[in-house]
């Protein structure tokens, strides 16, 4: 990871960025799915995510065709963080295992650990396959919708469609790691546009102290 961030800090190209190793595996907060019934019988102002939310290495998931891979800058908490941290209303892992039905690809999300958050900000490493409108060194920032682009209900309006879900763009790699996978749906340019070049963000600059590492501390 530290290669990564001297490259992005260093003003790296995009073709220099996309010749960047991805990790086998990256530093994240996350809950695990042994422990979904730890708070059973425990109020909800009771629970402390402290001591449901873990600090460690996950397995690098492989690169779907219409996902990319960013180097996560800067996060924040989100409600639907806590939520998960707490395992309410519902744990997530039921609903993972309910989207890992879908598809193959969609089966990566059955795993044994869920990556919390859901909205950053970084920069793009590599792209899948099919991904059209976005490049290694694109500065991105990402929300929680998924949207499901197969689904002829979300094309009208994806935020009212069938399969309209929120909690992050990649479930099991979510809004707390230092390197994740992302949907390109979920990723959003700012309207600032340099001559030339994509719309880039303006949310997202390098900062040292959260760059391509889990700065994010547990919410009291």
């Amino acid at each position: 990871m530290r290669q990564i961030l001297e490259a992005i800090q260093g003003g790296a190209s995009g073709d220099e960025i996309a010749a960047l190793p991805i990790p086998e595996s990256y530093r994240a907060a996350h809950v695990v799915r042994a422990e979904q019934e730890m708070w059973a019988g425990v109020p909800s102002e009771d629970k402390d995510p402290r001591k449901s939310l873990h600090i460690g290495e996950v397995p690098t998931p492989e690169l779907a065709p219409d996902e990319v891979y960013l180097a996560v800058m800067a996060s924040s908490i989100n409600f639907n963080t806590v939520w998960t941290s707490i395992f309410e209303p519902l744990p997530t892992f039921a609903f993972l295992d309910r989207l890992a039905r879908e598809s193959a690809w969609a089966a990566r999300h059955q795993q044994d650990f869920h990556v919390v958050g859901s909205d950053a900000s970084g920069v793009v490493l590599r792209v899948g396959s099919a991904v059209r409108n976005w490049a290694p060194g694109d500065r991105v920032v990402v929300h929680c919708n998924y949207v499901d682009d197969q689904d002829p209900s979300a094309h009208d309006d994806s935020m009212l469609a069938a399969t309209s879900a929120s909690g992050g763009s990649s479930p099991t790699t979510a809004g707390w790691p230092s390197c994740r996978s992302s949907r390109r749906t979920s990723s959003c340019p700012s309207p600032r546009t340099s001559p030339g070049r994509r719309p880039r963000s303006t949310a997202c600059a390098p900062r040292p102290a959260t760059a391509c590492s889990s700065a994010a501390t547990p919410p009291a």
